[in-house]
């Protein structure tokens, strides 16, 4: 009996390794070309702007933005992108503000949480950010982030909502603006792989898609994690008006910020789960990579760099560092995950390029076609839901 169970287990084996051979060794299909979103229209964009501004509060002379975090685990582009956008902005007093005083652990959200990328300090808890303004935020952005019912986070999102602030989420940051209440009976939108969710959990919510980012009763909502700068620099416009906006965008090399998408260009089909599984088992092409950090490193760039790479299926990315920590760009205070030297990396990315930084996501992907294929860049745009052409000639270091 145990000898037949030993050769059942050996053909199982065989068998499992001989379908898997087949998924690896067969070449998935290169993405369809991608439809362009339709452009907004002015009236349509205009209004959009107008319901996301608010007056700023007697005794300020900018507005207030409060980025809140949770210590656990943000998702990294939705934390670092509105804070590198709208620090470059210069138009707002900007607190990343989390519920306790250490480090925040940024992850590349997809179905799990994924890998620690690196640790951000806050500017303030929120406790201390409530002492030193008992009025209240004048805008708060949610980044995604896990668990996503913290009570804490909750009962403070709903406080500063009832203050008065424009509460904005990235991405599926969303679900705790579900979770605490404030998404039901409104219009709104969120990553693409989190629609049904919501929609099963908060049925009043009336999801609108084709649209990048959406508003409603002082509630905005935005895509996939890519939708990060588009709404923060629509946040600008809101703030300080259309020339700060186009002059914000040119300098980040953003085309345009208006809310043009098309939600049908992003949906799991075959051929991404046949490149997942095939990345997932092809061992032998794995490789560790590290993104070296260094004082100034522009956030928006380091944040497109690290998160896509963590998505290709076939690299483990590590933040490396002279020890200790580093500031970024607008002075945030970064901590890597290994120090220069402790770690031995199969390939090491210089730091990412700050000139305009929108452009660090094409940068990548073309990097990620070239070094692996287009079918893992395709992954990765999806895993973002950003509009990848493939087609940009840039450069790919």
């Amino acid at each position: 009996m145990r000898k037949r169970w030993i050769v059942l287990g050996l053909a199982t084996a065989v068998g499992l390794m001989a379908a898997a051979t087949l998924i690896v060794l067969v070449q998935p299909e290169a993405p369809a070309p991608l439809v362009p979103a339709t452009a907004i229209d002015h009236a349509e964009h205009a209004r959009t702007i107008e319901a996301m501004r608010r007056q700023v509060r007697p005794g300020r002379e900018r507005p207030v933005i409060a980025i809140v975090a949770l210590n656990e685990a943000t998702e990294v582009t939705d934390l670092l992108v509105p804070y590198g956008v709208l620090s470059r902005a210069d138009v707002a007093e900007i607190a990343v503000v989390a519920e306790q005083a250490g480090p925040i652990a940024l992850h590349p959200f997809g179905v799990r949480k994924g890998p620690e990328l690196l640790r951000v300090d806050p500017h303030a808890t929120l406790s201390a950010f409530d002492e030193r303004h008992p009025d209240g935020a004048d805008y708060v952005i949610v980044p995604a982030m896990q668990p996503r019912d913290s009570k804490a986070v909750l009962a403070w999102i709903a406080a500063q909502y009832r203050k008065g602030a424009r509460i904005v989420s990235v991405c599926n940051g969303a679900m705790t603006l579900a979770a605490a209440g404030l998404l039901d009976g409104r219009r709104a939108t969120a990553h693409w792989n989190g629609i049904r969710e919501l929609q099963a959990g908060h049925p009043t919510m009336q999801w609108v898609p084709d649209r990048r980012y959406v508003v409603d009763n002082d509630i905005v909502t935005s895509t996939g994690i890519s939708a990060a700068m588009p709404v923060a620099v629509a946040l600008a416009e809101a703030i300080a008006g259309r020339p700060k906006a186009a002059e914000l965008a040119a300098a980040l090399g953003l085309s345009g910020w208006d809310a043009r998408h098309r939600s049908s260009a992003f949906r799991l089909d075959a051929r991404h789960k046949r490149t997942f599984v095939r990345n997932w088992l092809s061992l032998w092409r794995h490789e560790s990579i590290g993104v070296l950090l260094e004082e100034s490193v522009d956030e928006i760039a380091l944040a497109l760099t690290a998160d896509a790479y963590a998505r290709t299926a076939l690299t483990s990315v590590v933040t490396v560092g002279p020890g200790g920590a580093v500031h970024s760009k607008h002075g945030l205070m970064l901590r890597p995950v290994a120090a220069s030297g402790a770690v031995s990396m199969e390939r090491m990315l210089v730091p990412p390029r700050g000139d305009a930084p929108a452009l660090a996501i094409e940068r990548v992907l073309a990097q990620i076609a070239k070094r692996f294929d287009r079918p893992t860049a395709a992954i990765v745009a999806l895993a973002m839901e950003y509009p990848w052409t493939g087609e940009a000639e840039l450069e790919t270091r």
